[in-house]
């Protein structure tokens, strides 16, 4: 059954404001040949896309005479202000930008572990309401939110967690009260990274592929043919309960002691390098774990002109051992392909543990796994939200109007 003439319209209208969301300003001629429209049809739809204000004369192109074939149109950027969040246990991290994604501000806020749940939501949505000034922006159209805990499918709110602050659960019924048109949206942290690393960082060439989170706390997220699977309670990942050897117990429902978590978490992580006579100062407010891993990559590297430190070599090597451990459960149910290494521990040992997590892997697993450090660096989590924001947001603006 043919399309009605409408639904036609507004396919070819989402198909042109995809080409200039990825291509940049295009001329009508240009349009007409990544389309494949005819030209009457292309012309339709520049006119209507002018009219409802979603693209705008952006320039001329170089390569055309002056006149009405010139014209370069492009998606009018500030249509809309997007904000995205990356919401930590100590503090708070976020950027606005417009509807092309282009960052506009940027700011960041620590709130103790001693600031009660009203003072660390207003520390918050100031964080977010001068960020906002910044930018220029007097409304937010989307607003993105990173947390470090497991989302509810149905409702899509963060689930009660005796491991998190309260302030956190608050934060985005706050946000939504002080910006009552905008759409928020809250997504875990390990989820939001792979979203990153798949669209433009490690995992660029990849449909499937799971992302090791090695930080504060454990977590996995997993990506199978290009789509993210949260799975039914949105738990998918949750490898900080799996159990795994080397611990004095079992984790239990509400508890990850004795799991993975105990093993490859940030407290573990610090233990076994003081147990190697590893020490580091922090640098910022980089966690301490991610301090010790980051000196002990640079001690363990020839490039300092000498030999290797032995026993940052020994420390690396039993990190290694650990997480191939939980790597390899991963990979001998999912057979991802690819590994990605993320979180603060993660990112701080680079390519020097995804190599030994890789060698380690080949050991213990037929199924062959490439291990890749995060290319987003501590960015990741921010980058995901403010994707997962722009396309909810052009979902909405790029849609027809209803009749």
């Amino acid at each position: 059954m043919p399309a009605s003439p409408r639904t036609a319209r507004a396919i070819n209208d989402r198909l042109a404001l995809d080409l200039l969301q990825r291509e940049g300003p295009l001329t009508a001629g240009r349009l007409k040949q990544l389309t494949g429209l005819s030209r009457p049809t292309v012309a339709d739809l520049v006119e209507r896309l002018t009219v409802s204000g979603l693209i705008e004369v952006a320039g001329e192109s170089g390569e055309q005479r002056r006149g009405p074939n010139a014209k370069l149109y492009g998606i009018v950027a500030g249509r809309a202000h997007l904000a995205a969040l990356d919401v930590r246990t100590e503090g708070v991290a976020v950027l606005v930008s417009d509807l092309l994604g282009r960052v506009l501000a940027e700011a960041s806020v620590p709130i103790g572990d001693g600031t009660g749940t009203g003072p660390a939501v207003e520390q918050a949505v100031g964080l977010v309401e001068r960020a906002a000034k910044g930018a220029g922006a007097e409304r937010l159209h989307t607003v993105g939110i990173g947390v470090p805990g497991l989302i509810d499918p149905a409702g899509g709110e963060l689930r009660d967690s005796g491991g998190l602050p309260e302030w956190h659960r608050r934060l985005m019924a706050a946000l939504q009260e002080r910006y009552p048109e905008a759409r928020v949206g809250v997504e875990n942290e390990t989820n939001l990274a792979a979203l990153a690393e798949q669209r433009d960082g490690a995992a660029r060439d990849r449909d499937t592929f799971v992302l090791l989170w090695l930080g504060l706390g454990i977590g996995a997220a997993v990506v199978l043919d290009g789509t993210l699977r949260r799975g039914v309670s949105g738990g998918a990942g949750e490898i900080g309960f799996l159990p795994v050897p080397g611990t004095s117990g079992l984790p239990s429902a509400t508890d990850c002691d004795g799991g993975f978590h105990s093993v490859a978490g940030a407290a573990a992580v610090a233990a076994l390098a003081a147990r190697h006579g590893v020490t580091a100062v922090p640098e910022g407010l980089e966690p301490h774990a991610a301090a010790l891993v980051r000196e002990a990559v640079r001690r363990s590297s020839t490039d300092r002109g000498g030999q290797p430190d032995p026993a940052a070599e020994r420390f690396l090597d039993e990190l290694a051992d650990r997480v191939a451990v939980g790597a390899a459960a991963v990979v001998s149910v999912l057979d991802p392909g690819c590994l990605v290494l993320a979180g603060e521990v993660g990112r701080a040992g680079a390519g020097t543990l995804a190599a030994r997590v890789q060698h380690r892997l080949t050991r213990m697993s037929p199924l062959a796994t490439e291990v890749r450090p995060s290319t987003l660096g501590g960015g990741a989590v921010l980058r995901g939200a403010l994707l997962t924001a722009r396309d909810r947001a052009q979902d909405v603006l790029f849609a027809p109007p209803e009749r």
